[in-house]
C-alpha cells in the first residue's frame, strides 16, 4: 500500500507543477478558443491541460517500475506498456483536437485505434464469467470486439460529462478510488498478482485528477480539454479490462455449490465488467440521453447542445460549485455503493444506507425549487437568501419644464435609464446579477 500511495503522490505532484507551465504554453501558442453558445464560462480559457497530466502519468509509471514491490507488474506483464502506448496516441490526437477543433470522426476513429493497439499488446478481455456456468472463454474477435466498446464507450462518456469547472476530473478521481480499492481487495485478499497491473493504473489515475484539480476547480485557470478527458477515460476502460481479462476466476474458487451459490458467490467476479459502467452511470446516462435526445431532433448525435444534466442544473437554480458538488455526490453514492455490495452482498444495511442517501440526494437535487421563505419577524437572524424581496417603488417621472432642452446622453448612458455602478475588481467570470439560465438552446455550436 506504501508504495502505490508513493506512486499516486508523485503523479499528483509532477501534474501539479506542470499546469502551470502548460497553461503558459497553451496561452503561448493561441490554444484559447472563442467562449461558445453552449459554454458556461465568461472568459477564454486556455485547454492543453492533459499535458501536464500525461506527464504525470509517465512519472507515476517511471516510479512504479523502480519500486521493488511494484516492479514484478512490469516484468510479468506487458500491460503497462501497452495502456503507455494507447495513451500517447489518444494524447496526441486530443493535443491537435484542443488547437486544431478535429472532426468528432476523427476522434472516434482515435479511439479505435488506441484500443486496438491496447489489444495489440495484450490488454484485452480474454473471458466472461458466468454465474452457474463458469468462465466463458471468449474468441480474439469477440474479445477486441468487446474491449474496443468498452474503451470508446468510457472515453466518450467522461469527455460528455466535462463540461463544468473541476467535473470530470473530480468524477474519475471518485470513480478511479473505488476501483483502486476493489483491485486492491482482489490483489492483496485473494493474493492474486494478475490484478496487481489494473490496481497500479487505479493509482495513478488517481493522482493525475488530484494533482489538476487544484488549477480546474471554479474558477478554472486552464482546462483539460480532450487531450486529458479522452485521456483519463482510457485509463479507465483499462484497469477494468485488465483486471477482467488477466484475472482467472477460476483462481477465486467461487464456483462451487448449487447454482444459487455459485451465482451468488460469482458477484466479485462480475464487479469488473460492472463497476466501470456503475462509477460513470451518471455520465453514461448523460451520454445516451444526448443522443437520443440529438437524434429526436433530426440532428447529428455528434452536434452540440445545451442539453447535458451540468446544463440542466444550472438551468434549476443551482450555482456553479453546487452543481459540481451534486454531481461528485451521486458519483460517489453509485460507486461506493456498488462496491460495498460487492463486499458484503446479503446485507440489507448498504442497501438502506444507499436508498437513504438516494433520498438525500434527491432533496438537494430540487432544493432551488423548494426554497423556503422565512416569516417578516425572522427576517433579521436568517441568511438573506432566505429573506422576501422588497419591491421599491418606482418614483413617477417629473414633467420636464417648458421651453427647457432636452440634454443628450452622455457617453455609455441611455436616454432615460441610469448609469450602472460597476463594482470595481469584477472581472468577465464574476456573475453579477441575475444570470441567464440558457434558455435558448437553438443556437449552440460545435462539439458536445
Amino acid at each position: 500500500m506504501r508504495d502505490y500511495l508513493l506512486t499516486l503522490c508523485v503523479t499528483a505532484a509532477v501534474t501539479y507543477l506542470l499546469t502551470g507551465p502548460v497553461r503558459k504554453f497553451a496561452i503561448a501558442t493561441g490554444a484559447m478558443p472563442e467562449i461558445r453558445a453552449r459554454d458556461v464560462h465568461r472568459e477564454p480559457t486556455p485547454r492543453l491541460g492533459g499535458i501536464a497530466m500525461f506527464f504525470g502519468l509517465c512519472a507515476g509509471l517511471l516510479v512504479a517500475d523502480h519500486l521493488q514491490n511494484l516492479n514484478s507488474v512490469f516484468e510479468l506483464s506487458n500491460e503497462p506498456r501497452a495502456l503507455l502506448s494507447g495513451a500517447a496516441l489518444i494524447w496526441l490526437i486530443g493535443v491537435l483536437d484542443d488547437k486544431f477543433e478535429l472532426d468528432a470522426l476523427i476522434k472516434l476513429g482515435a479511439q479505435m485505434i488506441s484500443a486496438g493497439v491496447m489489444v495489440m499488446q495484450g490488454l484485452t478481455i480474454l473471458w466472461l464469467p458466468i454465474p452457474g456456468v463458469g468462465t466463458v472463454a471468449l474468441t480474439q474477435w469477440q474479445g477486441t470486439l468487446l474491449t474496443v466498446a468498452l474503451v470508446v464507450l468510457t472515453i466518450n462518456a467522461v469527455n460528455f460529462v466535462d463540461g463544468l469547472d473541476g467535473l470530470a476530473a473530480g468524477m474519475v478521481c471518485i470513480a478511479a478510488a473505488a476501483f483502486f480499492l476493489y483491485a486492491y481487495r482482489i490483489w492483496f485478499g485473494y493474493t492474486i498478482e494478475a490484478a496487481a497491473p489494473a490496481t497500479l493504473f487505479a493509482a495513478i489515475l488517481m493522482g493525475m485528477c488530484l494533482g489538476f484539480l487544484p488549477h480546474n476547480m471554479h474558477p478554472a485557470r486552464i482546462f483539460m480539454g480532450d487531450s486529458g478527458s479522452m485521456l483519463i477515460g482510457l485509463i479507465l476502460a483499462a484497469s477494468a479490462i485488465s483486471i477482467t481479462g488477466q484475472v482467472d476466476p477460476d483462481a477465486l474458487k467461487i464456483f462451487a455449490g448449487s447454482t444459487k451459490a455459485a451465482t451468488h458467490a460469482a458477484l466479485p467476479v462480475f464487479i469488473p465488467l460492472v463497476l466501470p459502467l456503475t462509477i460513470i452511470a451518471i455520465p453514461m446516462a448523460d451520454l445516451v440521453l444526448a443522443i437520443v435526445r440529438r437524434t429526436w431532433k433530426g440532428q447529428s448525435p455528434f452536434a452540440a447542445d445545451r442539453g447535458h444534466l451540468h446544463h440542466r442544473l444550472l438551468e434549476i437554480g443551482h450555482s456553479h460549485s453546487r452543481a459540481v458538488l451534486i454531481m461528485y455526490f451521486w458519483s460517489a453514492l453509485i460507486a461506493f455503493g456498488t462496491l460495498a455490495y460487492s463486499v458484503h452482498s446479503t446485507s440489507m444495511w448498504i442497501v438502506l444506507v444507499v436508498v437513504a442517501l438516494s433520498a438525500v440526494g434527491l432533496v438537494l437535487l430540487l432544493l432551488p425549487r423548494f426554497t423556503p421563505r422565512a416569516p417578516r419577524w425572522a427576517e433579521a437572524v436568517v441568511p438573506p437568501r432566505y429573506r422576501r424581496r422588497k419591491v421599491a417603488p418606482v418614483p413617477a417621472a417629473e414633467p420636464a419644464e417648458a421651453g427647457a432642452p432636452d440634454e443628450p446622453a452622455g457617453p455609455g448612458e441611455s436616454v432615460g435609464e441610469e448609469p450602472v455602478a460597476v463594482p470595481a475588481g469584477v472581472n468577465g467570470s464574476t456573475a453579477i446579477g441575475h444570470r441567464s439560465r440558457f434558455s435558448d438552446r437553438s443556437k449552440a455550436g460545435a462539439r458536445g
